[in-house]
């Protein structure tokens, strides 16, 4: 560049200027480019956003996922299937005051606008700049529906766009109650609620047309937080969140300020509706779910609403529930108290109190339910601990943890050394509620355990093999095993009675006499087997009752010796026994692994009159538009009627008409029905087991105070108990031991673990049906015999019995081979 005296050359700034160099313009020039080709990019990003977003015309079809409902065999919801908890009600069906309460708190302007609120979004920008943190958004209801139904939960700002694009397609396309319709469907209202009407069900169990004004501003006001502001768990909360949805309902003159302020003072009452409880049925609904599953697919089963019907009695479910439970816990308490489930600092406790507390989805702790607490004061002179569940705190008193021995209070943190049990500060432990707390202080709390050993329970009506009831362990949250079909385990003595209906078959009697002493065989091994009774008594001659009675191993061998190892083998297969069974004599010990529902259904043929069924689980199943995709029809087994055919032979021999029932005229059976043995033989065995009750074994059952039948089992060691009992219209089985086999220990046999949990739940299982005794089919003899030799006995003979035969199978002879005075005239 030419200089001129210090300055530019005249010549050399007219040149430039003729070039139209100015720095001023090449920015701008640039500036421009840059700025057009960034329009450009805009235009053309959002033209590709545009072009490449979901249509919304699907929307006017609204379909969302919806849950499939399970129904007992008495019509009651007993479960759900579903992704999202949801059931769709019309827009005109919704109050219209609850619309104007979600309008007003999410939306004021929803009504004006067309999709996009500016206003909306002009204050929120400044509220937020101001504030310089994130404290209000400015998304209309629309641009809500838009991102819950058509875009990912993604927080991108491309997302913004998508919604803004999206919102205006949605208002061109549908109408305000159109979109209204599927915002107040759609959308989360917290506890697993999704939509307004699953909402009022699970807050105050009601039907979202029978809310009043307090419940809708509530629920209005949800969607901001609703875990935050959720009226089960933060009811405070919940009612100043409410407070701002009137407030802003006034506001935009949806309702008057006096009726705000009644609506305020209204008390809100926290009721659920939701009468499933998935902990109690877990099982069986697990099991027809994987059948559903595989049939129909996951779509279908878990967002088309199928109506799916069982055979499920939902007050027998709960029944086998609680039974498992109680039976649990008490076979465990007899093992003794394990110690604290874990020893907190007294620093770490409140934030283990806090993670507690996220879990626990009621106001005050629920009476009966069971929680983690931690001891946080202890006065060993009263023999009482406080301890904190959560943010609520209780008292535990001598006399609700005695069952655990003599433990030592102790007033220091952290485990202890030494002999004995101690429960210092800082002990994590399991408590139950005896009473409920006040205002989160002063409940009453029982020291627990949780079990270790697990228990299975399965309840077939036999008439038809309906699956009534199904547990298949103690928590289904923790182990999805289901014991009740998976689980194969010894059976022990309960597999008794299929050996002796075999032998009844092979024509022995309950008179029949066995030598009850001492025997071994042949084992192929360097030691010989010798069978041994339970009680190790041998009681020299008894007869088939006695033996049954009294559960006596030695007879029970020599039976099936009798009859043959194959037959048995084929007997118990015709009575529904899938397993593989041992070939040899500890077959008649219950040595082979069996599943309870495979062994229950097979004591079910005895129930029935000697009709085998096939258990099942689902009745029918319909689409969300009623239509029947499946349906089973029970099949029909002939009902016993007294009958005047059948004969009684007295002490001398004469007979004379009994009161036994024989089948109904024109009864007939449906194809699952299939009779697999004679009903003499049924009924016998069922005769049999009633002694099994009413003398031996399981005299647990006694307390049903109606006629019953069944055996106990406890196998080597006391790993496996069982009780399989039924009274006429139905019959359960119940298995008790550890997944990894280990004795039970005291109180761990089949009389002592399983049977108290079999006649806990048949109280309740019974409790709405009629008395009936075990009827007699028309070819049954009753004859009084001496049970010391099997033969007729007469009239008053000391000791002697009525037993019951097949026709033509009774004893002919007395026990003297002289004849009667009475045969001699």
């Amino acid at each position: 560049m030419a200089l001129y005296n210090g300055r530019q050359n005249p010549a050399s700034r007219n040149i430039n200027r003729r070039q139209g160099k100015s720095p001023l313009k090449i920015f701008l020039v640039t500036a421009s480019i840059i700025g057009g080709i960034g329009l450009l990019a805009l235009a053309g990003y959002l033209f590709f956003l545009y072009n490449s977003l979901p249509r919304v015309d699907r929307l006017a079809d609204y379909k969302p996922p919806i849950v499939s409902q399970v129904f007992g065999d008495d019509g009651s919801l007993v479960g759900e299937f579903y992704l999202e908890r949801r059931i769709v009600v019309p827009v005109d069906k919704i109050p219209r005051q609850l619309i104007q309460a979600f309008v007003a708190a999410e939306d004021a302007n929803f009504y004006q606008h067309k999709g996009l609120d500016y206003v909306g979004i002009l204050r929120a920008a400044v509220k937020n700049l101001l504030s310089l943190s994130k404290k209000e958004g400015a998304s209309t209801i629309t641009q809500q529906v838009a991102k819950s139904m058509l875009l990912t939960p993604e927080k991108k700002f491309s997302r913004k766009f998508k919604e803004a694009i999206l919102a205006k397609r949605m208002e061109e396309r549908l109408s305000k109650d159109e979109i209204l319709y599927i915002y107040l469907n759609q959308i989360y209202l917290g506890a697993g609620s999704y939509g307004v009407q699953v909402a009022a069900e699970t807050y105050f169990g009601k039907n979202v047309d029978q809310l009043n004004l307090a419940e809708m501003a509530m629920l209005a006001g949800l969607p901001k937080a609703p875990n935050y502001y959720s009226p089960i768990k933060h009811l405070d909360r919940a009612k100043e969140r409410q407070a701002y949805v009137l407030d802003r309902m006034v506001k935009e003159g949806y309702i008057t300020q006096a009726e705000a302020e009644h609506a305020r003072a209204m008390p809100i009452v926290i009721k659920s509706m939701k009468t499933v409880n998935s902990d109690q049925s877990a099982y069986f609904l697990e099991h027809i779910r994987i059948q559903l599953e595989e049939k129909y697919g996951m779509d279908k089963l878990y967002k088309e609403g199928l109506r799916i019907y069982t055979t499920m009695d939902g007050a027998m479910q709960k029944a086998a529930y609680e039974a498992v439970v109680t039976g649990l816990k008490n076979v465990d308490k007899r093992q003794g108290f394990r110690g604290p489930l874990r020893y907190l600092a007294e620093t770490e406790v409140d934030d283990f109190c806090r993670k507690v507390e996220d879990g626990i989805d009621t106001a005050s702790l629920k009476e009966g339910s069971t929680y983690q607490g931690v001891v946080t004061a202890v006065n060993p002179a009263k023999g009482e601990a406080t301890v904190r569940v959560g943010d609520r705190t209780g008292i535990l008193s001598r006399k609700n943890m005695a069952w655990a021995g003599k433990l030592q209070l102790v007033n220091s943190w952290g485990k202890q050394e030494g002999k004995g049990k101690f429960l210092p500060l800082g002990s994590v432990v399991l408590v139950s509620v005896i009473t409920p707390d006040v205002n989160k202080a002063g409940a009453v709390l029982a020291l627990d355990q949780e079990p270790e050993a697990q228990a299975a329970v399965v309840s077939i009506d036999p008439r038809t093999g309906a699956v009534r009831a199904m547990v298949g362990g103690y928590d289904f949250h923790k182990s999805q095993f289901n014991r009740a079909i998976q689980a194969r385990r010894n059976p022990g003595s309960a597999f008794k009675p299929l050996i002796y209906a075999a032998a009844l078959d092979k024509g022995l009697t309950p008179a029949t006499i066995f030598d009850d002493s001492p025997v071994e065989y042949d084992s192929g091994q360097e030691k010989a087997w010798r069978p041994k009774n339970y009680d190790n008594i041998y009681r020299g001659n008894v007869t088939m009752r006695e033996a049954l009675t009294n559960s006596i191993n030695v007879v029970s061998v020599k039976i099936l010796e009798q009859i043959g190892v194959d037959y048995a083998i084929d007997y118990a297969k015709k009575l529904g026994i899938t397993s593989p069974l041992a070939a040899n004599l500890t077959l008649a010990l219950g040595s082979s692994s069996l599943t309870p529902l495979e062994l229950t259904s097979a004591y079910a043929v005895f129930a029935s009159g000697g009709y085998r069924t096939t258990p099942y689980f689902i009745t029918k199943v319909e689409d969300s538009d009623g239509k029947v995709l499946e349906e089973t029809a029970p099949p029909v087994i002939p009902v016993m009627t007294n009958n005047s055919s059948a004969t009684v032979v007295d002490g001398d021999g004469a007979t004379a008409p009994a009161q036994a029932p024989a089948p109904a005229a024109g009864s007939e059976r449906g194809p699952a029905a299939v009779p697999v043995i004679s009903p003499e033989t049924a009924y016998i065995i069922t005769n049999l087991m009633e002694s099994v009750v009413t003398s031996g074994t399981g005299q647990r059952a006694r307390a049903l105070g109606r006629p019953v039948a069944g055996k106990t089992g406890t196998t080597n060691d006391m790993k496996d108990a069982w009780f399989i009992g039924y009274v006429p219209q139905l019959v359960t089985g119940v298995w008790v031991g550890y997944d990894q086999e280990r004795s039970l220990g005291a109180g761990g046999s089949g009389g002592q673990a399983a049977a108290p949990i079999w006649t806990e739940f048949m109280k309740q299982a019974v409790a709405r049906l009629p008395v009936k005794n075990f009827t007699a089919p028309s070819d049954i003899t009753f004859a009084t015999i001496d049970p010391q030799t099997g033969k007729l006995a007469r009239d008053g003979a000391p000791g002697a019995i009525v037993e019951g035969f097949a026709a033509g199978t009774e004893p002919k002879s007395y026990d003297s081979d002289a004849p009667a005075a009475d045969d001699a005239q």
